[in-house]
């Protein structure tokens, strides 16, 4: 036993981060606008980008999760919320756009105007098709009630003539019944009159507007979700509304939370990513102690709102972290996509983590200074900034819905900090900018798509002074004037 603790010492893995490795050029023979960013958020579906908004409160609620989707990416809805709440918000998303709506909100004919004029308010939607049981019996638009009573029943003013279609129409068909009648709304209907779902003209011009989107295959946008792996009620009742459920918490190799997240993994439908983890051995125990799981969230205190290293001098950064797991699921021969979280603060590092062996990317500051995220926006000596806080800070647990993240009140202590970010304008600019970055970097190493960087991605370790050096220096820019 004789120098056991030196010899901890001496073995101690170098954890480097994105600060401390370049990316080394290769032989290139593809340009940068040649380069395919299609690839897998989860076992079974797909994104065409590798962008991936974090669940935190100040970054990604409906807005941000409808946005991200349209461009190619996905958002996690948190769960710093009630259950109603979050499923509200993923009922948004899929209520965003899809090629047939499915869970049609309806009117029945003796239903009031008022009643037609408060569900088109609360669902943001211009009409509405009438039952009689499951029946399509008539449509109401927002031109029918515009100057009508309230107190008049539906079944007086809507429209009883309709242009309807079956079951397995096209995109293409339905632009053409749509034009050729001067139509807004074509319900799908059975032989039997029953109402099906709805195709409308906004969803179609959508479509076009957004043919990178990522969908399921429905057609729907592509939505995630967050969960505790202690709350199997709220897994259930989001399972009917999101593609992704996300187990949410800080450290997830323990057993409290395998027994628990196992429960979910038999009750859920939807793919769930698991997480967050940092080692060989979270891998190991996962792939051989849980079925089921589609992706694994990996990178533990490398977030710029996170405390954990300081706190509590724990940690896993992000690139050490995925190249442990991107190893231990190879060497298994198991095939589940990586999703790095934590500490990427530009398309430079979202290179490294791919290369590292990830799939996809999470961030949550370069999301927050968005418009789409829920957070504040504040002007602070003549510039704009928006609210950013990490779920372990102690103003995001105050709401306790997401204290158990950070095993509160086991700990009682906050692993995170709030504070601003500067403001960016719309996601679609930064995602734009993240978009050229990555290939560029993707460019120099050769690499024609991710699994290519996977194999081609070499690094290089850099000293502190080479680390100031590869910034820009000797000059005076004009910010600093």
């Amino acid at each position: 036993m004789k120098g056991k603790f030196g010899q901890k010492l001496k073995d101690a893995k170098l954890a480097v981060t994105f600060r401390d490795v370049i990316l080394v050029p290769n032989w290139v023979e593809v340009e940068p606008k040649e380069i395919d960013l299609t690839t897998r958020a989860t076992v079974n579906h797909k994104l065409n980008l590798p962008f991936i908004s974090s669940p935190m409160d100040t970054v990604t609620e409906a807005e941000m999760a409808i946005a991200l989707a349209r461009l190619g990416g996905l958002g996690i809805l948190h769960r710093n919320c009630s259950i109603e709440d979050q499923v509200k918000m993923a009922a948004q998303v899929r209520r965003a756009e899809s090629l047939i709506i499915r869970d049609v909100i309806t009117l029945s004919m003796t239903q009031t105007i008022g009643d037609a004029i408060d569900l088109m308010q609360k669902h943001q939607i211009s009409g509405l098709p009438v039952v009689e049981g499951e029946k399509l019996v008539g449509l109401i638009t927002g031109r029918d009630v515009r100057f009508a009573h309230r107190t008049l029943r539906v079944g007086d003013v809507m429209t009883k003539k309709l242009v309807t279609a079956k079951e397995g129409t096209t995109l293409e068909e339905a632009k053409d019944i749509l034009h050729t009648n001067r139509i807004e709304k074509l319900p799908i209907v059975d032989d039997n009159g029953t109402l099906r779902g709805l195709i409308t003209f906004r969803d179609i011009m959508l479509r076009g507007r957004f043919p990178n989107a990522a969908r399921n295959q429905e057609g729907k946008l592509l939505c995630g979700a967050a969960v505790s792996p202690f709350d199997l009620e709220r897994a259930k009742k989001l399972d009917k509304h999101v593609d992704v459920l996300v187990i949410d918490v800080a450290h997830f190799h323990n057993a409290n939370v395998f027994r628990s997240t196992k429960n979910i993994l038999k009750e859920i439908k939807a793919d769930v990513v698991v997480g967050n983890i940092g080692t060989y051995k979270a891998a190991e125990d996962i792939v051989t102690k849980l079925e089921r799981v589609a992706g694994i969230r990996v990178g533990i205190g490398s977030g710029s709102i996170c405390t954990t290293s300081e706190v509590a001098k724990a940690g896993s950064p992000t690139l050490f972290a995925a190249a442990q797991v991107a190893d231990a699921l190879r060497e298994h021969g198991v095939d589940i996509p990586i999703i790095a979280d934590g500490g990427i603060s530009g398309s430079g590092d979202i290179a490294l983590a791919l290369g590292a062996g990830s799939s996809t990317v999470m961030m949550g500051n370069l999301f927050a200074r968005c418009k789409e995220a829920p957070g504040n926006l504040v002007a602070i000596g003549g510039r704009y900034y928006k609210q950013y806080r990490g779920m372990g800070s102690a103003s995001a647990m105050a709401r306790r819905y997401s204290m158990d993240r950070y095993s509160v009140p086991a700990k009682g202590i906050s692993e995170g900090v709030e504070g601003w970010v500067p403001y960016k304008g719309e996601v679609a600019t930064v995602v734009q900018e993240l978009t050229d970055g990555l290939r560029a970097a993707m460019g120099y190493a050769g690499a024609r798509n991710i699994p290519e960087l996977w194999e081609k991605a070499e690094f290089a370790v850099m000293s502190s002074a080479g680390i100031e050096e590869a910034k820009p220096h000797d000059i005076l820019l004009p910010g600093e004037a």
